[in-house]
């Protein structure tokens, strides 16, 4: 059975419903073409698609991304627990779908900090063995010693955490960096962090218009330079080819020759010791 617990009590605050602002996870929703979304985040997107009309390809390219990322670690990395947070909501194929079609066996935490998104994830689903966590990446600590993360995550066997378009959502004076070392340091010797982020570095000339939309949204977005998001890998080893544009990530097909460039960096890295 799926389980959706809140946590401590002591936290609550933070996973108040709140629609009358967007909310990044469900903004990302519509982008997909999702339906479990509100006019709020449907208003805040569009005017994201005016300030960045590629954004509908580059939440694919993302989505394509992650999808190739959970197949290496699982298939190649031989990783068996998944720990996934800023999850959003579930989108098919899911994480443990992706997973599970190669390790059956593969046990599942999903995090996100929106009630509204973990309800929906427990109700769809339902009967598939995986744990939804209410848990904010601002206080990672707290995410880590969850119970229901506890219960399917064991920290003694290699984890991969992924970080997937959440990243950005965290600003500087939330120290991505300190959350970052926080997350990596609980993980053991042969896990994974698998990580995109949102960058300024493609579209330079609209980037402040694009990232002003968020400024109303329930977090804002950060958008950091290669650099920057190469930081939050730490002493991990970069998989080939490194930190690049989501769509060059080991690549399935080649793009199509009109494909916009994607503002988006993605990377696999092992812990190795």
């Amino acid at each position: 059975m799926t389980s959706l617990s809140s946590g401590d009590s002591d936290a609550a605050h933070l996973f108040e419903i709140d629609t009358s602002k967007p909310h990044p996870a469900r903004m990302y929703d519509y982008f997909l073409g999702g339906k479990d979304n509100y006019e709020v985040d449907q208003a805040a997107a569009e005017r994201f698609m005016k300030a960045a009309p590629e954004v509908r390809a580059g939440v694919l390219a993302n989505r394509h991304f992650m999808h190739r990322a959970v197949r290496h670690v699982v298939s190649e990395g031989g990783v068996r627990q998944i720990l996934d947070v800023g999850t959003g909501l579930p989108t098919e194929p899911n994480v443990h779908q992706i997973a599970r079609s190669i390790a059956p066996d593969t046990r599942i935490a999903y995090v996100d900090n929106d009630p509204i998104v973990s309800t929906h994830s427990m109700a769809l689903l339902e009967g598939t063995g995986t744990s939804v966590v209410l848990g904010d990446l601002r206080d990672p600590r707290a995410v880590l010693d969850h119970p229901e993360v506890r219960r399917v995550i064991d920290f003694d066997q290699p984890v991969a955490l992924l970080l997937v378009a959440v990243v950005h959502f965290l600003s500087d004076a939330d120290d991505p960096e300190g959350v970052l070392a926080t997350l990596r340091d609980a993980l053991p010797a042969g896990s994974y962090l698998v990580l995109s982020h949102a960058t300024g570095d493609v579209h330079e000339d609209r980037r402040e218009d694009a990232a002003a939309v968020y400024n109303s949204a329930t977090a804002t977005l950060n958008l950091r330079s290669h650099d920057r998001v190469l930081d939050f890998f730490g002493d991990f080893t970069l998989v080939e080819p490194g930190l690049v544009k989501v769509t060059d990530w080991r690549p399935e097909e080649p793009p199509r020759r009109d494909a916009p460039p994607i503002g988006i960096y993605g990377a696999v890295a092992r812990k190795d010791r």
